[in-house]
């Protein structure tokens, strides 16, 4: 049974809140509501956690007296207390049913975007699992505003869930980055773990710090090139520089028959310096091209090559993070890379 008695609920239609008094059966409860009783059925109901959750605190140690709609208030409102910007965060609200065995177990995942801070922003969003996009949007959250997302089923989480957002400012500020890229990639275990305390400590969403405060342009060092250019020399539009580059990939296979046809002759260290050197190449590109993310697949083997690039990846400032992990295209022969910039 998913309620007990004495249990808060929240009344779904009219948002109010109230009490279980007594179960009628596995479909109905009867609930109190404003000193008025009533039978209600379990989908017309919910926890109030959430909604206590996204409330303001109130200042006063004493909760203040409930407003109602038959009262009308003798003065104009007086604004709200000033929200605290602690950033934006993704917030997964878990959903929970009872299985077969009369157990309460999470069904899904209800996604969140939440703006905690005083600024709006245009934002495209990606969900994926195994790096395959399942979900997009591109549209606006408001300042401190919840924006729900979509539902992710409880079973998939298992697939490594990836969350991509590309943050600009709806009103651009002249000192402010034009767009901020930023990615969460979720462990099942972890989750897991989470969702366990939140039902002991009786908290209503799992969090996820996505950033705490939009960043600074970066201010490139000019040159003045206008002496040069008189001199002769040739200047180029370095704006433009990526239009010349080879296209990046985002999966790059480093198995030494992918490299060269003629490689049975060379020694276990003229393949490795070819696969590194090939890898740095694509690694380059991809950051000149800001990509997201790159797959790089280096098999199994000895495991030689997958430390050697791991080594390489930690030494990089615009690597974010990367894992290795089984993926049902490569198996554990692969390492996903996600980028920051």
């Amino acid at each position: 049974m998913k309620y007990q008695l004495g249990d808060d609920i929240l009344v779904l239609l009219s948002n109010e809140e109230g009490k279980v008094i007594e179960i009628i059966n596995d479909k109905m409860v009867l609930i109190e509501v404003r000193g008025v009783k009533f039978p209600a059925y379990m989908d017309q109901i919910d926890f109030p956690y959430f909604k206590r959750f996204t409330e303001k605190k109130k200042e006063a140690a004493k909760p203040a007296p409930k407003t109602y709609i038959d009262q009308v208030p003798k003065e104009k409102p007086q604004p709200s207390k000033v929200k605290v910007a602690d950033g934006i965060w993704l917030s997964l609200i878990p959903k929970f049913g009872i299985d077969d065995f009369n157990d309460e177990v999470v069904e899904l995942l209800k996604v969140w975007l939440v703006n905690h801070s005083d600024k709006a922003y245009q934002f495209k969003y990606q969900q994926q699992f195994l790096g395959v996009t399942h979900f997009e949007l591109d549209t606006s959250i408001q300042p401190f505003h919840d924006f729900y997302l979509h539902d992710i089923k409880f079973e998939d989480v298992n697939d490594s869930p990836g969350f991509l957002f590309d943050f600009s400012l709806v009103n651009p500020e002249k000192k402010k980055a034009p767009h901020f890229e930023t990615s969460l990639k979720i462990k099942p275990k972890q989750l897991f773990q989470k969702i366990e305390a939140l039902k002991e400590g009786n908290s209503p969403t799992v969090n996820y710090l996505l950033f705490e405060n939009y960043p600074d342009k970066v201010d490139d060092d000019r040159f003045e090139l206008g002496a040069l250019a008189a001199k002769g020399f040739k200047i180029y539009d370095a704006s433009k520089g990526r239009q010349h580059l080879p296209p990046a990939r985002t999966v790059v296979d480093l198995h030494i028959e992918k490299l060269q046809n003629d490689w049975k002759h060379l020694s276990n260290f003229e393949i490795l310096t070819i696969q590194l050197n090939e890898f740095e190449k694509c690694l380059d590109l991809s950051t000149a091209h800001y990509q997201s993310s790159l797959i790089v697949i280096h098999g199994v083997g000895s495991g030689k090559l997958k430390d050697e690039i791991h080594e390489i990846l930690k030494s990089k400032r615009e690597v974010k993070n990367f894992i290795n992990q089984y993926d049902p295209r490569f198996g554990y022969g692969a390492t996903e890379i996600f980028f920051k910039y």
